[in-house]
């Protein structure tokens, strides 16, 4: 798989019906998994959206989620660029170099969904989220 670089957006609450907006501009195949899913015990969080992905007919890759809690929604900052495959050289150098003089929100690390996931602002400001898929095996 190579690398795929894409915009990843967050919402005050709203991913789902934000998502299947999308959906309906754009076509494809939508995915939407739930804090809930992922054993949050917080009632007011189960069913609100961890991180979905669309994949359209032409090409296009969006990918969102509901702000998560202690994170600040801020209309205009809620875009990331997200950097996700399986070639674990390429996306940790990517980290290293994106990291590096910028500030570390997440450190790369495995994740309750066994990939390792790290979230970043470089030195510009730009949000960057790095997911290193795992294989089994």
């Amino acid at each position: 798989m190579a690398s795929r670089l894409n915009p990843y957006f967050n919402f005050p609450g709203n991913a789902r019906e934000a998502m299947e907006f999308y959906r309906s501009v754009f076509g494809g195949d939508l995915t939407q998994n739930t804090f809930g899913e992922f054993g949050t015990e917080d009632p007011a969080l189960a069913d609100k959206i961890m991180h979905a992905m669309l994949e359209t007919p032409n090409g296009y890759t969006l990918m969102a989620a509901d702000t998560a809690p202690g994170m600040e929604h801020v209309p205009g900052n809620n875009v990331s660029v997200s950097l996700s495959g399986d070639d674990d050289a390429d996306l940790r150098g990517y980290w290293t170099r994106l990291s590096d003089g910028g500030t570390v929100m997440v450190p790369l690390a495995r994740q309750m969904w066994g990939d390792e996931f790290g979230m970043c602002l470089d030195r510009f400001g730009i949000g960057w989220m790095v997911n290193i898929i795992q294989r089994e095996g």
